[in-house]
């Protein structure tokens, strides 16, 4: 299942819809050609209980995955918001700091971009990758003070610094939540019981089954794509932008 969340949406959608879509076939061809049947095997009733499971499950899912997203969104504006206090409270320090400081969130902002993103995209990243962030909280502890202005800068400095490690921290463990296999294989099987029943309870008319399957696939399968699509939040749906605005903003060169 994993390749599959790392597709692209539109070949996910391709992907998800064509096996709905199958799977809806084959119960149709099986349904109305190996039973023989020509009268109702099941009384329609039993589709409402199946369809509520069913879409209890969805929603079960659902609530999992906007939630990751949701803290996946707050993460990264959290991140985003205390580097820009650390580069504004910087400018009370001397030079040399100010400068170093700026040079250290610059490289943490480019190894977010590039190596941690990615990384966390396909739900391998690791709190202890290598950050900037520790070795700037470290060089801040050492900074020289000379009066009460430097002396307020520097703590709010570590403290900023500190919200930005515990937003990252967050941001990764959020990147390694997956949905467990097992929800997947509940939807798949009841969606297929549904598919079942539903075919039972219209043998009698073979259109209004072939109908009646039809909409039933394309609804399952625009509900597992939302839902795969948002399963991996720093797939597409959360990108590095706020970070990389930082060094727009700021103009850290």
């Amino acid at each position: 299942m994993e390749w599959l969340l790392r597709l692209p949406a539109p070949w996910m959608g391709f992907i998800i819809f064509a096996i709905s879509y199958l799977i809806a076939a084959v119960v149709f061809w099986s349904t109305t050609r190996l039973t023989g049947a020509r009268g109702r095997l099941v009384d329609p009733g039993i589709l409402s209980p199946l369809g509520v499971v069913f879409g209890l499950l969805i929603v079960f899912t659902a609530a999992q995955v906007w939630g990751d997203l949701e803290r996946a969104n707050s993460a990264v504006a959290d991140e985003a918001s205390a580097l820009r206090d650390v580069i504004l409270l910087a400018k009370s320090l001397p030079d040399d700091n100010n400068s170093r400081l700026r040079e250290l969130v610059e490289r943490h902002i480019d190894v977010s971009e590039t190596e941690e993103w990615p990384a966390m995209a396909r739900g391998q990243a690791a709190i202890a990758m290598p950050t900037a962030l520790r070795e700037a909280l470290r060089e801040v502890l050492a900074f020289p003070t000379v009066d009460d202005t430097q002396k307020t800068a520097k703590s709010e400095i570590i403290k900023a610094l500190e919200k930005a490690l515990d937003a990252r921290r967050q941001r990764i463990v959020i990147s390694q939540t997956t949905i467990s296999w097992v929800r997947w294989f509940g939807l798949l099987v009841t969606g297929l019981c549904v598919m079942v029943g539903i075919a039972f309870a219209h043998l009698d008319n073979r259109r209004n089954c072939g109908i009646a399957l039809t909409l039933f696939a394309t609804g399952m399968a625009a509900s597992i794509l939302i839902i795969a699509a948002h399963s991996r939040p720093f797939n597409s749906t959360v990108n590095p932008k706020r970070l990389h605005d930082i060094k727009a903003q700021y103009s850290i060169d």
